[in-house]
């Protein structure tokens, strides 16, 4: 999975779908963890026109296709597993390159799409955590794969 870790960090942008402006809610913490980390991201909600941190907001976009840059953007989805193929479906439309499942996002058609489609589809069972793959527990590593240098940015 290490090369995959690698694909998905070399990307120049990232995005959050299911971002939330819920702190208590895994769309808002991974999105915290990327901004905290220095990453351009963007968050994809179609209900909220902005999601805010303590220390900036960030504007949203409603849906994949929307991205500026698809096709240069790692996403990293957190939606309920009866939405996720849909939103995995748009991505390979879209040209985006890589994927990151969070735990709890995915079923195993879900999981199995976004393994043969993508350049890098990472989710499942893994990683450092009891959960399978996730950002916020195995992002570092990722990034260290990538040879991606980063700065901690107050939230």
């Amino acid at each position: 999975m290490e090369a995959g870790l690698k694909t998905f960090f070399s990307s120049p942008r990232f995005a959050v779908v299911g971002a939330s402006q819920d702190a208590n809610k895994f769309g808002y913490r991974v999105l915290a963890w990327y901004h905290g980390h220095s990453l351009p991201v963007t968050p994809i909600n179609p209900r909220a026109p902005q999601i805010s941190l303590p220390s900036q907001s960030y504007p949203t976009v409603a849906s994949v296709s929307s991205l500026p840059s698809p096709a240069e953007t790692s996403i990293s989805i957190i939606t309920p597993p009866a939405a996720t193929l849909k939103v995995l479906k748009e991505a390979k439309e879209a040209g985006v390159p890589s994927v990151w499942l969070q735990p709890g996002s995915f079923d195993d058609e879900g999981l199995e799409y976004a393994r043969q489609e993508f350049k890098a589809g990472i989710g499942g069972d893994g990683g450092r955590g009891g959960e399978g793959w996730c950002v916020l527990v195995d992002g570092e590593e990722g990034m260290r794969a990538a040879g991606r240098d980063w700065t901690r940015q107050k939230l």
